[in-house]
């Protein structure tokens, strides 16, 4: 039996979210084939959390843990960290090292996807449309009328490697800019400034299903707020409706999209792109490469539309890694 350990947790405000992800993942296991270990990966400790909230300090030098006297090593690892360290590339790059197989992409795209402006910089030439954007990095000079200039009110303010909608802001009125390059700014010391797009926000995951680079069911995106905030995502203020109520051939256009991102990056394992339709045409707005696995999370969701149980999903990205 594979001994697989479920890192969470991380850096970042995103930790409870990733706790209940990687949760998710130690539920929903296949125990006939793996034993799942849920490893909380946090500033101050490493740890093995067993089923009686006993921890076991993880030894960093191989990413082994010592239970009663013995030594476990780990077969694979499934990654269920959302922002840092578990989206940015540094596990990633960590388990290369130590030649342990793990769930997700590779370090550099892990870093890529999760630095919105050079992701979008980098599918532009390839024909994936973004918004308007302004970039700022923490002690530029703010020149307000520049930034409206370049991508016009209404606007959003995003930290720039940052997930799960914390520190973003819908501004409407140049009184609101510096208060919300300032929240922006406590996730993050890079920000992105984005025109304002008037469309429907559909998410989209793509996964190597079986070996085959396969595009889940589309989401659409309803938000009772003014856009897919925090408590649109993870406090019931959204519908989400999957699948999304568009066109055959609008929809197409999204898969080809998400799959083409997938493919240009050389992705592996998860990915979960987020697009605005404006005219039938998708906007990328960010890919996400650990989505949120949670029962309520978009991943799951399409998922499940496609027949593919939450079980088969994971033991998918498990063998994928074990056999790459």
């Amino acid at each position: 039996m594979k001994k697989i350990a479920i890192i969470m947790g991380g850096y970042s405000s995103e930790y409870k979210i990733s706790l209940t992800s990687g949760n998710v993942v130690f539920n929903n296991l296949d125990s006939t084939k793996y034993k799942g270990y849920c490893i909380h990966v946090f500033r101050e400790k490493w740890v093995y959390v067993d089923e009686n909230k006993n921890e076991f300090t993880i030894d960093k030098n191989d990413f082994s843990v010592t239970v009663e006297g013995q030594k476990i090593v780990f077969d694979a690892v499934f990654n269920a960290i959302h922002g840092t360290p578990g989206e940015d590339g540094l596990m990633q790059a960590y388990f290369e090292l130590l030649e342990i197989p793990q769930t997700s992409c590779d370090y550099y795209q892990a870093a890529l996807t999760f630095n919105k402006r050079d992701l979008l910089s980098v599918l532009k030439p390839y024909g994936i449309k973004s918004a308007t954007s302004y970039y700022l990095n923490l002690g530029d000079e703010i020149n307000q009328d520049e930034i409206i200039k370049t991508v016009g009110l209404p606007c959003f303010v995003k930290p720039n490697k940052s997930g799960s909608s914390f520190g973003i802001s819908k501004v409407k009125t140049q009184d609101e800019l510096l208060y919300a390059i300032a929240n922006a700014y406590k996730e993050d010391d890079e920000i992105i400034i984005e025109s304002f797009l008037d469309g429907t926000e559909v998410s989209v995951g793509v996964i190597n299903y079986k070996g085959e680079i396969t595009v889940l069911p589309i989401t659409e995106i309803v938000s009772e707020n003014d856009f897919f905030d925090y408590e649109a995502k993870y406090l019931g203020k959204s519908q989400e409706i999957t699948p999304a109520r568009i066109t055959e051939e609008i929809a197409e256009k999204v898969r080809n999209a998400a799959k083409k991102a997938y493919t240009i990056l050389k992705m592996k394992g998860f990915s979960r792109s987020e697009f605005i339709l404006v005219n039938g045409e998708p906007f990328m707005l960010e890919m996400n490469t650990i989505p949120g696995l949670t029962t309520e999370s978009l991943i799951p969701q399409q998922a499940r539309e496609a027949g593919i149980s939450l079980q088969d999903l994971f033991t998918n990205a498990i063998e994928l890694a074990l056999n790459n």
